[in-house]
C-alpha cells in the first residue's frame, strides 16, 4: 500500500471527509486557490468543507470532489472496499 492509498478510504463523518479531501488536495500539491479557480468555488466555502462544515451544500461537495478527481461510491456497510483500480478489495491487497 502506497502513502497515497492509506489517506482513503470508508467517511463516516463530514469531518472525515473534509480530512480526506484536505488530504488529497495537498498531496496534489493544489492551494485553495486553485480549486477554487479550476472548479468555481469560493476558498471560503473549500475551507470549511475541508473543517468539516456539517451544513455544507452537497452539490458543491460533489463539484469539489469532482474538481479534486474524486468520486463518491455508496454501498452498504461492512464490506469490502475496492483497491484503487485493482479488481481485489483491500482485503485482498498485500
Amino acid at each position: 500500500m502506497t502513502e497515497e492509498d492509506s489517506i482513503y478510504g470508508a467517511v463516516r463523518t463530514a469531518e472525515e471527509l473534509g480530512r480526506l479531501v484536505r488530504a488529497h488536495r495537498k498531496h496534489r500539491r493544489l492551494t485553495l486557490e486553485t480549486v477554487s479557480g479550476l472548479g468555481n468555488l469560493s476558498t471560503r466555502f473549500l475551507s470549511e468543507f475541508e473543517r468539516g462544515k456539517e451544513t455544507a451544500e452537497i452539490g458543491k461537495v460533489l463539484k469539489a470532489l469532482r474538481t479534486l478527481g474524486l468520486e463518491v461510491i455508496i454501498q452498504p456497510r461492512g464490506r469490502a472496499t475496492p483497491a484503487h483500480r485493482t479488481g481485489k478489495t483491500r482485503e485482498e491487497t498485500p
